[in-house]
C-alpha cells in the first residue's frame, strides 16, 4: 500500500528563543530534521514525504533537501497557524492513491528506522497506530488555580505519546474534516482526532530516546544520544546516513 509522511515544520520554538524554526536548528551541526528525513529516506516501506512549513523558508529546506539527498521529498508546502492546520495542509497534498499516512513531527530527531517500519506494517491490520512508552515517574493531577493536588494518577495505565502515529489515509482525512471550525489549539496530536471518531488507537512500544525537541535542555540531551549512536556506527551498527 502506498505511504506517504507528513512533516510539520514550522514550529516557532518560541520555548527555544530560537528566533527560526525548531526543525531548522541545528544538532550536531547537521539540520534537526534531516536526521528523521534520512531515516525515512532510507525506509523501503516509505513511498514519499511531504514537508509543511512557513512560505518565507521554502528555499531554505529546498537546498537543505537537495544537499542531502533526498529523493522522497517530494512536495515542500506551506502551514497554518497552527499544527493541526498545517497537518491538514499536508492531509490535502497527499496523492489520490495513498493509503497509508504517517505524520511525524520534525522536533524528533531520534527516531529509528525500525519504529518507523513497525509502525507502518501495523496500520496494516490497525486503522490508527501511534509510537509511545509507558509513563515513569509518578503524575499527581492538581487544580490550576490553586496548585493544590487533587488526586494521583495511576500510571499503570499511563503512556507518553510519540510519533510517529500512522492512520489508513482514509480515516485521518475524515477526523481532520470533521474536527470543527476554531478548535485546531484543542488538539495536541492527530490520535486525539481519531478517538473522537471512536475508532480505536492501537499503541506500538515507542522509544525513550524519541525524543521532542522542545527547551535547550533537550537540545543537549540530543546533541549527547546522537553523538553515542555516532559511535555505536563507527563500530559496524548501522545508524543511517
Amino acid at each position: 500500500m502506498k505511504t506517504q509522511v507528513i512533516i510539520p515544520l514550522a514550529g516557532s520554538g518560541a520555548r527555544l528563543n530560537a528566533g527560526t524554526p525548531k526543525a531548522l536548528l541545528k544538532l550536531n551541526h547537521k539540520l534537526m530534521a534531516l536526521y528523521a528525513l534520512e531515516i525515512f529516506e532510507d525506509c523501503g516501506l516509505v513511498d514519499s514525504v511531504v514537508l509543511v512549513t512557513q512560505k518565507q523558508f521554502f528555499n531554505e529546506w529546498l537546498a537543505a533537501v537537495q544537499a542531502a539527498g533526498l529523493k522522497k521529498v517530494k512536495r515542500i508546502i506551506e502551514g497554518g497557524v497552527t499544527r493541526a492546520d498545517s497537518v491538514s495542509n499536508g492531509l490535502a497534498a497527499l496523492d489520490d492513491d495513498t493509503r497509508i499516512v504517517l505524520i511525524h513531527d520534525g522536533a524528533r530527531p531520534l527516531v529509528t528506522g525500525q519504529l518507523v517500519s513497525d509502525a507502518i506494517w501495523l496500520c496494516h491490520d490497525y486503522s490508527a497506530v501511534i509510537a509511545a512508552v509507558p509513563v515513569k515517574p509518578t503524575v499527581k493531577q492538581a487544580d490550576t488555580r490553586t496548585l493544590t493536588v487533587t488526586r494521583t494518577l495511576d500510571r499503570s495505565s499511563l503512556w507518553e505519546v510519540q510519533t510517529p502515529q500512522v492512520f489508513h489515509a482514509e480515516v485521518i482525512k475524515r477526523a481532520y474534516a470533521e474536527r470543527g471550525p476554531g478548535t485546531a489549539a484543542l488538539f495536541t496530536d492527530d490520535a486525539v482526532l481519531v478517538e473522537r471518531l471512536g475508532v480505536p488507537v492501537k499503541i506500538l512500544m515507542g522509544d525513550y530516546k524519541n525524543i521532542k525537541i522542545t527547551t535547550g535542555e533537550d537540545i543537549v540531551i540530543a546533541e549527547a544520544l546522537l553523538s553515542g549512536l555516532s559511535a555505536e556506527g563507527s563500530n559496524g551498527q548501522a545508524i543511517g546516513k
